[in-house]
């Protein structure tokens, strides 16, 4: 890691996993509180040696570059302590933690992984309870009791759906749940040896019931339960899970939904009745080409198999022993999959499939052996695969701590719809289209007709890193393309429609023509002038607030949007707009990023400027 590095981190980088800690004569008591942080949620840095100013906005106000006075000491403090009993766990290699010069001073940058979930939670001080954080958009927090016995439970490898339900039999299976499985099953395994079991049997050998050897106490597992049981030992058992979909394509007026499945007393209400209930209503609207494998008629798609994998990933994956939804939402644009819990791997991990860690593992078997889903991991990638030949807009995997819940959003929406293409061109102007890149397209395609987007969800959608996205973000506000709005240490961004260049601002631009031309024929001291110097004239076509920006850029060429909003009592989004048409007319360029670079006048001659402004100023 370079100064540079450090630079774009303070600049773009995401606020949820970067820390910056004074650090001058010790190791700050807070970096443990960090340390656990980071590891038991999605991993970060720690920089040690900057103070971070939270309610400043610019680069140069917000972070204070102190510096370590004594790196070797700190260092040596870090490295005993992490081995010792002040943490449960010591997760840092040699190369989680450097030494960087930043201008002539020493900072200690400590990259924090994610712990592996077989390893959390993470805690200090000898005190699970108490001594274990998870980190939100606000910055270190305890984790309640609920959440630490939830990584407990995840720390099982042998999953949460196998346990024994104390005083429920097989008189609390539904059995026409149980034989319409049991059919499916006898279709795709024809000469299974499961097949001559009676219901008891298939039942313990498929995971769904079981018997202590040590107490002899027998009965249902959360898996048999859940999948085979009548709605009401269900619901008795799991009164903090609930199962809802619904269906918002089609609406009328004011209806919220078109059609919905949640517990109405007309069906038993467990999980293989709502799965075989919900896959049809999910598919029925998606296209089936004509497709035959000899002679039989292929009905099957891979958008099939994604919706397929989307529900099965939602319950294999759910932790079924908080308060919860599992929720699937149609829309006209797409599909929502939420669950609750979180995710047991990093999002790259899952991303690149090969790993199965399901909490409900024999759920997950029950479901693979009836044709849906795998044990191999690559139900993710499946869904990936599937998107990226339709050319829809990328899947996005949210882990939702502060609701303790997975988010799954399959938008079936073009990367670039012709007619969002057609609107951008026409409302930034297709030269000034035209100049942005790709992703810079795609992110304003994203965003065009209301929806918000965040480094994160940018990061999924571009395969972009937290960096990488923050600048392109950071570019596009530049640009008076996007506004930002900052709560704590979440930034989410939407489309600027101040920066609207349709027939309006056409309209105003050939006024301001006609006005300019007026004014050449009244000065013959300006008709002689050369060619160059005719730029000069166009600011005598410039609105008073654009005089008042001018003249601040003159003043100072690295005068700050915020600086000039405050200095002229406006808001940023007017800034974006009076610097867009300067910049449009070519009065001023700006060098640079809107942090380090600085504002130049596109003048020749800049020495009589000071008489055109005052002319302006007395009109």
């Amino acid at each position: 890691m370079t100064q540079e590095d450090i630079k774009d981190m303070m600049l773009y980088g995401e606020r949820i996993n970067v820390e910056y800690k004074e650090a001058f004569n010790e190791l700050p008591k807070s970096f443990w509180e960090t340390y656990s942080s980071f590891a038991n949620t999605i991993g970060g840095q720690i920089v040690l040696g900057i103070k971070e100013h939270r309610t400043k906005s610019t680069l140069q106000e917000r972070f204070e570059i102190q510096g370590v006075n004594n790196a070797a000491k700190i260092l040596k403090t870090l490295w005993d302590t992490v081995n010792s009993d002040k943490v449960n766990r010591n997760i840092l290699l040699d190369e989680n933690v450097e030494t960087i010069d930043y201008d002539g001073k020493q900072l200690i940058v400590v990259t924090i992984p994610m712990a592996n979930y077989t390893e959390r939670p993470i805690y200090i001080n000898r005190n699970i309870l108490g001594g274990a954080y998870k980190r939100n958009y606000e910055g270190d927090y305890h984790c309640t009791d609920d959440e630490v016995r939830a990584m407990l439970r995840d720390a099982n490898e042998n999953g949460n759906d196998g346990a024994l339900v104390d005083n429920y039999t097989m008189d609390d299976i539904d059995l026409p749940t149980l034989h319409a499985y049991r059919n499916r099953f006898e279709v795709r395994n024809v000469d299974h040896v499961f097949n001559q079991l009676d219901d008891k049997e298939f039942l313990k050998n498929m995971g769904g019931y079981t018997i202590d050897r040590n107490t002899k106490r027998e009965g249902l597992t959360v898996a048999g339960l859940l999948m085979f049981g009548k709605g009401l030992p269900v619901r008795e058992r799991f009164d903090n899970l609930r199962m809802d979909y619904i269906d918002q394509t089609n609406l009328v007026g004011e209806s919220r939904w078109s059609d919905r499945l949640t517990y109405d007393g007309t069906w038993e209400n467990n999980l293989f009745n709502f799965f075989t209930r919900v896959i049809p209503k999910l598919t029925a609207d998606l296209k089936r080409p004509f497709k035959l494998e000899g002679m039989e008629r292929v009905d099957d798609t891979p958008v099939h198999k994604a919706v397929r994998e989307g529900l099965t990933n939602m319950i294999i994956h759910a932790d079924l022993f908080i308060t919860g939804v599992l929720k699937v939402v149609k829309k006209d644009n797409g599909m929502l999959f939420s669950n609750p819990g979180s995710l047991k791997l990093p999002i790259e991990d899952i991303k690149r499939g090969g790993n199965s860690k399901a909490r409900n593992p024999r759920i997950q078997n029950m479901l693979r052996m009836v044709g849906f889903g795998d044990n191999i991991g690559s139900g993710y990638p499946t869904i990936l695969k599937a998107w990226s030949e339709q050319n829809w807009r990328c899947p996005t995997l949210l882990d939702r701590s502060e609701l303790r819940q997975v988010d799954l959003t399959l938008p079936m929406i073009s990367l670039l719809p012709e007619q969002t293409l057609l609107e951008m061109q026409q409302a930034i102007g297709k030269d000034e289209y035209a100049r942005l890149s790709a992703n810079e397209q795609l992110t304003l395609a994203y965003v065009w007709n209301g929806d918000e987007i965040s480094n994160t969800i940018l990061q999924q959608l571009l395969s972009l890193n937290s960096i990488e996205a923050g600048r392109l973000l950071h570019n596009l506000v530049d640009n008076g393309l996007l506004t930002q709005d900052s709560k704590g240490r979440w930034t989410t961004y939407k489309i600027c429609r101040e920066k609207d260049k349709g027939e309006e601002r056409k309209d105003k631009g050939e006024e301001r023509k006609e006005k300019g031309e007026e004014r050449k024929d009244k000065s013959e001291e300006r008709k002689e002038k050369s060619e160059e110097r005719s730029d000069k004239r166009n600011l005598l076509n410039l609105s008073p607030i654009e005089t008042q920006v001018l003249r601040l850029i003159q003043q100072d060429k690295k005068v700050t949007y915020e600086s000039i909003g405050k200095e002229l009592t406006i808001g940023q989004t007017k800034v974006y707009k009076v610097l867009g048409h300067l910049k449009e007319l070519n009065v001023i360029e700006r060098i640079g990023g809107r942090t380090y670079g600085h504002w130049h006048i596109l003048l020749a001659d800049i020495s009589s400027e000071n008489e055109i402004l005052q002319t302006d100023k007395q009109r």
